[in-house]
């Protein structure tokens, strides 16, 4: 697609594409894995509802409406894994519903999944371990994944205690986890120093892998969004931020504005360019912009991440936009580990974060 076609189309139009083909494919229930409550559904359906904002169309709303009432009854019960984080990234759907609902059933599933908080696993600083089978592990996903919601379920029902427990938890990751070389963050620490890629001195995970740094940028920004202007910590979170923007930007694939599976290593032969990752650092840099982390000029590292991801957009032969080149869900490993995951195309994790990435270029209204 040339440049001046991705102009005449606006990021929304694309957002609402990426909905609309998955929406023709599955119904809310059958969205993979069909029929369970799962970060893979949220992320999808959290971009839907912020379509739903912009737009103004009730069908994006109904339709993560009906996932969630699938799964929970009229009570708020409903079955999700209670060892870790990720079952706490859809619950940004219950919140978003109890706003826009009459139905107590929202709150009361919120409240089981604030619950968590009191009953996850922790390493000896506090940190929350990612799920329990991964013993003493902090992963840059959990933040994302519960961080987010504890911050807005503390502002929608008062709960001022969440809030600084977040805090605390980022600047844990920034301790143990951050490159000063790259500005990067590891994918994962480990407190105790006994899984296989564990680095026997720092903990760390040996590589930079994309949407885990994804996930990092996703929530720093959603952060900002959500702290109130003068809370003591935005002054940190901003430069965490400023740091973490520049250092992507440094790694971004010159020729197609896209970013390497394993983000500081472009030049190997078998590593390759991923559209999760690219989306949700237009995301982080759009965000970082917004507040003032960067300059504006990091604005043009945006607008090329976004045409990268135009540009490699397909449709099938009835018209249903594709995202392709997404990595599947990926553990901790080495190098081999991430170059060697399969690729897959309209996988939730990508098209979820496709959306984003397209609200958050409609809304800094960056000329294409």
């Amino acid at each position: 697609m040339s440049p001046n076609e991705i102009a005449k189309k606006s990021p929304l139009f694309y957002a609402q594409a990426a909905c609309d083909s998955l929406m023709s494919l599955y119904l809310p229930e059958e969205l993979p894995p069909e029929g369970r409550w799962h970060y893979h559904q949220g992320i999808f359906l959290e971009g839907m509802l912020q379509v739903w904002k912009h737009t103004g169309d009730e069908k994006y709303l109904e339709y993560p409406k009906r996932y969630v009432d699938k799964l929970v009854d009229e009570d708020g019960n409903f079955f999700f894994a209670r060892d870790e984080l990720d079952a706490i990234m859809p619950g940004l759907l219950l919140l978003t519903l109890d706003e826009s609902f009459e139905d107590r059933r929202y709150r009361s599933a919120a409240e089981k999944l604030r619950h968590l908080f009191n009953t996850l696993n922790k390493t000896s600083e506090g940190a929350f371990w990612h799920k329990d089978k991964y013993p003493y592990q902090m992963w840059l996903d959990g933040l994302y994944m519960g961080g987010v919601f504890a911050l807005r379920y503390a502002n929608a029902y008062g709960d001022a205690s969440l809030v600084p427990m977040v805090i605390a938890w980022e600047k844990l990751m920034r301790k143990h986890m951050s490159d000063e070389a790259t500005g990067l963050l590891y994918h994962a620490w480990d407190e105790s120093r006994k899984f296989p890629w564990s680095n026997p001195e720092t903990g760390n995970s040996p590589e930079f892998w994309g949407r885990s740094l994804g996930w990092y940028g996703l929530a720093l920004s959603q952060f900002l969004d959500i702290l109130a202007e003068d809370h003591p910590a935005r002054r940190e979170l901003l430069a965490a931020l400023g740091r973490f923007a520049e250092g992507l930007i440094r790694f971004q694939d010159a020729e197609t504005g896209l970013w390497h599976q394993v983000v500081d290593k472009g030049g190997q032969p078998d590593n390759w360019l991923e559209t999760s990752c690219t989306s949700l650092f237009v995301y982080a840099i759009v965000g970082a912009a917004k507040h003032g982390a960067v300059g504006a000029d990091a604005l043009d590292a945006a607008r090329k991440g976004y045409r990268g991801l135009i540009e490699r957009l397909r449709t099938d032969t009835e018209g249903r936009l594709i995202v392709p080149n997404i990595c599947i869900g990926t553990s901790v490993g080495d190098y081999q580990n991430y170059v060697t995951r399969p690729v897959s195309e309209n996988d939730l994790h990508g098209v979820g974060a496709f959306i984003l990435a397209c609200v958050a270029v409609a809304e800094a209204e960056i000329a294409l």
